[in-house]
């Protein structure tokens, strides 16, 4: 087993206040609607147990489970860092920030979500691994948009996003 990893980190300027957007990201049921990748959130207090969709790389499919504690700054940020309990080997984890900032007559929101992940594949093919992460993350960051625009009641294709680092 070897663990690999991912890192995406994106921008956009979204046309509405940030109590609109915060609505739906801070609400686990809106969130795992928004999310593609996430099956499920199940809530316990400020633990979050998060439930993948099949993530495949490499002829390997995982869905990977994971618990999350969730620290939210109404309106303006959102924190999460892996935190398995004592007793569980989690395969999988995430830490990353949701931040919502005035900008002009809307809200910049920007995400960076690091994931990793406990495969049954040797060290060598990491490159390829990360890499589908990588494109997967990207896709779902993008899905993600589409989705928070629809919910929000705006066109889509005039969404912009902006690949901050990875």
């Amino acid at each position: 087993m070897a663990i690999f990893s991912a890192r995406n980190i994106s921008a956009s300027t979204v046309p509405v206040s940030a109590d609109r957007i915060w609505t739906q990201i801070s609400d686990p049921a809106s969130l795992t609607a928004l999310t593609p990748l996430v099956r499920s959130i199940v809530v316990e207090g400020e633990l979050w147990r998060w439930q993948l969709a099949g993530i495949e790389a490499l002829g390997v499919s995982v869905a990977p489970e994971f618990t999350e504690r969730m620290e939210l700054i109404e309106p303006r940020l959102i924190r999460f860092n892996h935190q398995p309990s004592d007793d569980e080997h989690e395969r999988a984890g995430a830490d990353g920030t949701y931040e919502l900032t005035p900008h002009g007559d809307g809200t910049r929101l920007k995400v960076d979500i690091a994931l990793k992940v406990e495969l049954p594949l040797p060290r060598l093919s990491a490159g390829a691994v990360e890499r589908v992460m990588k494109a997967s993350m990207q896709h779902a960051g993008r899905r993600f948009a589409i989705n928070l625009y629809h919910r929000l009641g705006l066109d889509p294709s005039t969404i912009k996003i902006k690949q901050l680092r990875s």
